[in-house]
């Protein structure tokens, strides 16, 4: 053995268990996947029975891609979105029978791959129509595809004058096996914006040129804009987990997660203590303030210090004061008895007694999507399911 090996051996051998590493995780993000489920029950109950695909791309918005998709196709889901190829290869081995479309396309270089996992691109140019039209001639059998429509997003998808191209020449698309049409809506979480109804009337326009096939429009705010919107597959993503669908209304959707920090320490500091960089947060009375450990390498947005957001522990809400640092927050937790709470608690950051991720979104000036997306790879996520108790 040599040295090289030999240290490695040893370092195997002397490494702590993943037990131990738990013990001593600084954050925890819990994700309820009986809600995510539900949430995806109630979007179709709430489309009169349409189906509903899922939209996993991103790592299922940072929840982790695989356990959502195993926990939602045993649940009856058979259609999922990913953006990348490496996503949609990624998650094959968690629904080996499902269809796995990918919104990006087919890239040069990469139809060998998507042939290799059974992926299906989304194709929104044609050029990608004619990459996939040649590997299907090449393998000597029609291949899946999407195709998407631009309807006014101006971002991805056909527009008039490709698809016009298309209906003139049905040859364009021979060698694929089309299996869904879509367009995505620009503003579909506000329902009175007049760009819905003029993008769902320029899909059915668009779409009635193109072969027969199944349509998608609805994203996660669509679903709620009414059945004109539905079409034969519902597209959501950030109402699966939990994000409220429309601007400013109650939230239907079951909250998914909860991010919890490890207190570090908690001092009981005088009046007029500045507390964290540049003292931007002063005590104006005698304060416990507890140290936890998160901070914006892991997704906590520095935009949530100085009082904008709420952590919770035991029923209370404890204010966010001071700069948030790079791998710590503090909490004012004068509201708790004295003792309450103590060095290795675990304090709710995000949801359970804390904010929840909508509330987040607004004191930070964003969206509920970049606050899970954001969520770092330092966290400890824990799948649970309250059937059959935590998962992983």
């Amino acid at each position: 053995m040599n040295q090289i090996t030999s240290i490695f051996s040893a370092t195997r051998r002397t490494a702590p268990a993943k037990e131990a590493v738990r013990a001593g995780v600084g954050a925890a993000l819990d994700i309820d996947l009986d809600a995510i489920v539900a949430n995806r029950r109630l979007l179709i109950a709430r489309a009169g029975g349409v189906d509903s695909a899922a939209v996993v791309k991103a790592d299922a918005y940072g929840l982790g891609a695989q356990a959502v998709a195993a926990a939602l196709s045993a649940d009856g889901c058979r259609n999922f979105f990913v953006a990348h190829i490496e996503e949609g290869v990624a998650l094959r081995a968690a629904v080996p029978t499902a269809s796995i479309f990918v919104l990006h396309g087919v890239a040069p270089g990469a139809e060998g791959a998507m042939c290799a996992y059974g992926l299906i691109p989304v194709i929104s140019t044609l050029a990608q129509i004619s990459l996939w039209r040649e590997r299907a001639a090449r393998r000597g059998k029609a291949l899946p595809a999407a195709l998407h429509v631009d309807t006014g997003m101006a971002r991805l998808g056909l527009s008039e004058v490709e698809v016009d191209a298309l209906a003139a020449d049905p040859s364009l698309l021979a060698g694929l096996d089309l299996r869904l049409v879509i367009s995505h809506l620009a503003a579909a979480e506000e329902k009175d914006n007049p760009s819905n109804e003029a993008q769902r009337e320029r899909f059915e326009i668009l779409r009635k040129r193109l072969p027969a096939a199944p349509a998608s429009l609805a994203n996660s705010s669509g679903v709620f804009l009414g059945a004109g919107y539905h079409f034969d597959l519902l597209r959501p993503g950030a109402a699966l987990y939990g994000i409220a669908p429309r601007v400013g209304e109650p939230n239907p959707l079951a909250p998914v997660v909860k991010l919890s920090a490890r207190v570090l320490r908690v001092d009981t500091l005088p009046a007029h203590t500045a507390v964290g960089y540049n003292g931007r947060h002063v005590t104006t009375a005698p304060s416990r303030i507890a140290t936890l450990s998160l901070g914006y390498a892991d997704g906590f947005f520095r935009a949530l210090g100085n009082a904008r957001a709420n952590a919770g522990f035991a029923g209370q809400k404890l204010p966010i004061v001071g700069n948030v640092s790079m791998d710590m927050i503090t909490a004012d937790a004068t509201a708790l008895p004295e003792g309450r709470l103590r060095e290795g608690d675990f304090v709710d950051v995000i949801g359970g007694d804390a904010d929840g991720v909508d509330a987040l979104a607004r004191a930070a000036g964003t969206i509920g999507y970049e606050i899970l997306t954001a969520l770092g790879a330092r966290l400890q996520r824990r799948h649970f399911s309250s059937n059959e108790g935590r998962l992983a």
